[in-house]
């Protein structure tokens, strides 16, 4: 098993930045992808971002040069900064991790576990 804690949800403005972080505990060892999904209210989750341990980064279109994931300081902390927010980015994020099988980045089905969610609201 695997647990993942998130913080850094808030409020921010139309333009602002916010960040995000995700910590892993647990069985560790069998992790070699962390991830970025969200969820906004009556839509379906969908891929934000991601990093493997063999140095791939993806990222969504809708993120792509707005949004940096990274794992600077611990290899088990996934952080998300998020930049030029806009009120579409309003949803519940969520950070979950996957082994090396089969692992397809953007595909929610490749991720084993999952943490609670974090509200991110982006008043216009």
């Amino acid at each position: 098993q695997v647990q993942l804690v998130e913080s850094g949800g808030g409020l921010v403005q139309d333009g602002g930045s916010l960040s995000l972080s995700c910590t892993a505990s647990g069985r560790t060892d069998s992790i070699y992808a962390m991830g970025w999904f969200r969820q906004g209210r009556g839509l379906e989750r969908q891929f934000v971002a991601a990093s493997t341990w063999s140095g791939g980064t993806y990222y969504a279109d809708s993120v792509e040069g707005r949004f940096t994931i990274s794992n600077v300081d611990a290899k088990y902390t996934v952080y998300l900064r998020m930049n030029s927010l806009k009120p579409e980015d309003t949803a519940v994020y969520y950070c979950a991790t996957a082994d090396e099988w089969h692992y397809y980045p953007k595909y929610p089905g490749s991720y084993d576990y999952w943490g609670q969610g974090t509200q991110v609201t982006v008043s216009s």
